[in-house]
């Protein structure tokens, strides 16, 4: 039996050869998507490929050109109003090298944590958004037709109005390349895109004579970028861009690692993955590539194919080069309804309902979710993904500052909890427990004091509070200022305040706020049952100054 080494790299030889009748037709065909000439694609694949292989971490990421990375960086031309070939070129590659360079600082930074600022119903909900922009905006190429609308709805009409400018023959080569790659996807390790490519060239000068689009002339010639801005473009637009596929790339990167990672049990490295995508898009954009990153598709086809290292990605790089320099000329001839067909296959596997079924059973984060479907069909590709996040932020204030307030009892010697849960709770006469159930902050602060007023107006006899702050890390200067007018109220009221189970941080806030009605010795009391006992503990820490 051979040694593990030696069984581990046969494996990776074999998935390398595997993925490589996959990454190459996708490559061509996100060109396509992204308005660059068909290279750019390929060029991106060895630049990301290697790259990555070389620096990177994850034993089966792939890091090739990705359609949301094409997609946004379509849309970044758009939104720049850049519109010759030449000129979209030159502005994609300093869109690519401006991402390289984001990524590269983020690492230094140590920013590897960021993706999660985007929950993940934002991104469930932007993926499945993105995937039926991405396949409406193919159809017209499907269909052999030429589009002037900008917009998701305005080129669905458009689309339904010049329904008769549609030609058979494309729509006919796309939807059976289509139905091909969804009927080979079935077969285990069957290298679908690469059949149906394959029988796109064969079928060429027939489809070719009916009036249907050919890839075209393909220059591999490697050319340095100018970075010269065209008339009217401006360098904070371009900045502003470049991070946001950054971003884009970077969440759709790090969910593909992690989840390997997990699943095979290994440690991520992000900081070291932000590096190693960093060079991979520098090198991308400096050779004029479109934008790369590790996508989910090409990743887990790496690790169906029974990838063991990144050997596997070098394996790819090397099988691609050899297809590229052997069939060149081949590649020119496949026919562009079938490179759409494959994009849209592609995204397909995004555009599934059964990934929002856990939050409609759960009862959380729905709305987020689609409205982060929405939010990319009205607004666009690069404003959609912030106008979802802002929704999502501003759905998580909207929760956090309609406060909700328990009232606490006693069951059994020492534990207390809340009435409304356990109605069988002992309420200690004179007393009332009060507990936030979300951090108090500047949001709702006040509203909370108010609740709690009216809970003490409610029940005349009070003659002390307990508040329960376990909720709370910290306290800003919103809620200091609050908590200070209640226990003045109360004070007034012939009542006292006391607080329980504080955060190191939110003492620290307390002690310096210096409130009449709290000093230090009323805040150390470690459980609810010591604060209503009156039996404080001795702080381990010093008492800041």
């Amino acid at each position: 039996m051979a040694p593990p080494s030696r069984a581990f790299a046969a494996a990776d030889l074999v998935a390398g050869l595997a993925i490589a009748g996959l990454l190459l037709p996708e490559a061509v065909a996100y060109s396509h998507l992204a308005t660059l000439p068909p290279q750019a694609g390929v060029i991106a694949l060895f630049a990301g490929l290697l790259c990555y292989g070389l620096i990177g971490r994850s034993r089966f990421a792939i890091v090739s050109a990705t359609s949301s990375s094409a997609a946004v960086l379509a849309s970044a031309l758009l939104a720049l109003g850049v519109s010759g070939a030449a000129e979209r070129v030159a502005v994609a590659s300093m869109l690519v090298v401006g991402a390289g360079l984001a990524f590269a600082l983020s690492g230094a930074l140590r920013l590897g944590a960021m993706s999660n600022l985007i929950a993940r119903p934002v991104l469930r909900g932007y993926a499945f958004g993105l995937a039926i922009v991405i396949a409406v905006k193919q159809w017209p190429t499907m269909a052999g037709m030429h589009t002037t609308a900008t917009g998701f709805f305005t080129l669905i009409l458009e689309l339904a109005r010049g329904v008769g400018a549609w030609q058979a023959a494309s729509i006919g080569c796309g939807l059976t390349a289509l139905l091909g790659l969804f009927v080979l996807e079935r077969i285990p390790r069957a290298p679908g895109a690469l059949v149906v490519i394959i029988a796109g060239i064969l079928a060429a000068p027939f489809l070719a004579a009916h009036g249907v689009a050919l890839t075209g002339a393909i220059e591999l010639t490697p050319a340095l970028p100018h970075f010269v801005l065209p008339e009217g473009a401006r360098w904070l637009a371009l900045a502003e861009f470049s991070f946001a596929l950054m971003f884009i790339l970077y969440a759709e990167s790090y969910g593909s690692i992690r989840t390997y990672a997990l699943k095979h049990d290994q440690a991520v490295q992000p900081n070291r993955d932000l590096i190693a995508l960093g060079v991979a898009n520098v090198a991308a954009g400096l050779l004029q590539g479109t934008p790369v990153g590790a996508g989910y598709s090409a990743t887990s086809a790496n690790e169906a194919a029974g990838a063991r290292s990144r050997l596997a990605g070098l394996t790819a790089a090397a099988t691609v080069l050899v297809l590229v320099l052997a069939c060149l000329r081949f590649i020119e001839r496949i026919p562009e309804p079938v490179l759409a067909a494959i994009v849209i296959h592609a995204v397909s596997k995004s555009m599934r309902i059964a990934v929002f079924a856990d939050y409609f059973r759960w009862q959380r984060d729905r709305q987020v979710a689609l409205a982060a479907v929405l939010a990319v069909m009205v607004f666009g590709v690069l404003n959609g993904l912030i106008a979802a996040i802002a929704f999502s932020v501003a759905w998580l204030l909207k929760s956090l500052a309609s406060p909700r307030l328990a009232v606490l009892g006693r069951v059994g010697v020492h534990d207390y909890v809340s009435v409304e849960r356990f109605p069988q709770a002992h309420v200690v006469p004179g007393m009332l427990v009060l507990r936030p159930e979300e951090p108090l902050f500047f949001a709702n602060a006040e509203p909370f004091f108010a609740a709690a007023r009216a809970l003490v107006r409610a029940q005349p006899g009070t003659h002390l509070v307990v508040l329960s702050l376990e909720e709370s890390p910290d306290l800003d200067s919103t809620a200091l200022e609050t908590l200070g007018e209640f226990s003045a109220w109360l004070a007034a009221r012939g009542a006292g305040v006391r607080v329980a189970r504080l955060k190191e941080r939110a003492r620290e806030a307390l002690l310096r706020a210096r409130l009449a009605q709290l000093p230090a010795g009323e805040l150390d009391y470690s459980s609810v049952d010591d604060a209503v006992r009156g039996e404080c503990v001795s702080p381990a820490a010093p008492t800041p100054p």
